[in-house]
């Protein structure tokens, strides 16, 4: 019984055939999908989705590339009227993304000074309603470090708020000061490459509990599928690649990282 914890269902490219892609995923024994929200309309469409298939769970938020497309100053009550959806687990996708130009044109200093606005924003609200947070973060070389920035942030909220940093990619003592507050990382396909040597390194010696699978579909398709849409059915193949490699059987991996999505997301356990 694994979990899809990261996936987008509200993407166009799955507008044409989604009851096909759950039942994918349900016969792949991926019996639970999380879809999550990247901006206000993303968002409303996710818990759409999520009350039309059981088996689908969403969350809200807007993702730091989004943050200059909010209009409206009632954005935040927005979000916190969402959350009180009972399908609705998780505050998210949030965060910083350096990698990125501005679209609307703004310098560089101005672009991050607003992602960090709508990123403590919505980690406060986060802390007021006691939810768990999706962290997205990329980074582009030069002055300003993503990675240093999201962690001096994130402190602040220390023992506050849990959260998981999504399609974690780098060596597990990168990993290890958010996994010392008692964050999460989850994984995707990327896992499956072979030019991943340093990531399959770190889910090789991860602790259990300390890691979730994802697809973020309909990105990221794990090898052979690589360059292909993604599926949440799809998080299999991360899975056994992963249970291979820490010598476990695919069932003991699933079992151990839906016990951690369950526990993270207060999912009643299956």
């Amino acid at each position: 019984m694994l979990i899809d914890t990261h996936a987008h269902l509200a993407s166009q490219q799955f507008s044409g055939d989604l009851p096909e892609v759950v039942k994918n995923a349900t016969e792949a024994g991926v019996t639970r999908i999380i879809s999550i929200g990247t901006d206000l309309e993303d968002s409303q469409r996710n818990i759409e989705i999520a009350e039309q298939f059981d088996q689908v769970y969403a969350t809200v938020g807007i993702h730091p590339t989004s943050v200059h497309e909010v209009e409206s100053d009632d954005w935040l009550s927005d979000i916190r009227e969402w959350t009180a959806h009972p399908k609705v687990l998780a505050i998210g996708e949030i965060g910083l993304d350096y990698f990125h130009p501005p679209r609307d044109g703004s310098s560089p200093a101005a672009w991050r000074e607003l992602q960090i606005r709508f990123f403590r924003a919505q980690l406060d609200l986060a802390t007021e309603l006691k939810l768990p947070v999706i962290i997205h973060q990329r980074d582009k070389n030069g002055i300003h470090d993503c990675r240093n920035d999201l962690l001096e942030i994130i402190s602040d909220y220390q023992g506050k708020i849990r959260a998981v940093f999504h399609c974690f990619i780098g060596p597990l003592e990168q990993a290890q000061p958010f996994l010392d507050q008692g964050h999460l990382v989850s994984f995707t396909g990327i896992a499956t490459f072979s030019s991943a040597k340093e990531l399959q390194q770190t889910t090789q010696d991860i602790k259990t509990g300390q890691f979730m699978l994802e697809t973020d579909s309909p990105y990221l398709a794990p090898s052979p599928f690589r360059g292909k849409r993604c599926e949440p059915a799809y998080t299999r193949l991360t899975a056994e690649h992963i249970a291979k490699g820490r010598d476990i059987s695919l069932e003991e991996l699933a079992r151990q990282t839906s016990a951690t999505a369950e526990d993270f997301f207060g999912l009643p356990a299956m």
